[in-house]
């Protein structure tokens, strides 16, 4: 599972647009994706979920995340991207004994 942020701003949103970008508003990392904005609606960070297969790289999600952005329909300019690999985290348990 790879986790996408992207960081952008709408071109020319409707008020249609601005409606749905509210309804799709919220900070977890779902598949359909999430927005977050500042207060007039106009630098947004949209936050996706993607699947990984076992040959899959950050190449791979951040254009999966771009089309799931596209999807929304929104006119919009990237600005930046970010992903992480979340088969790469590491949780360590707390109150462990470190193995030597």
């Amino acid at each position: 599972m790879f986790r996408v942020t992207i960081r952008g701003k709408f071109t020319g949103l409707d008020e249609a647009g601005r409606a749905a970008v509210l309804a799709a508003g919220g900070t977890a990392f779902t598949e359909a994706g999430t927005f977050t904005h500042d207060q007039s609606v106009t630098a947004f960070t949209f936050r996706c979920e993607v699947p990984a297969g076992p040959d899959d790289g950050e190449d791979e999600a951040a254009l999966g995340a771009m089309a799931v952005l596209e999807a929304h329909g929104h006119p919009h300019e990237i600005l930046r991207l970010a992903v992480t690999d979340m088969r790469e985290i590491r949780i360590r348990r707390k109150g462990r004994a470190s193995a030597r």
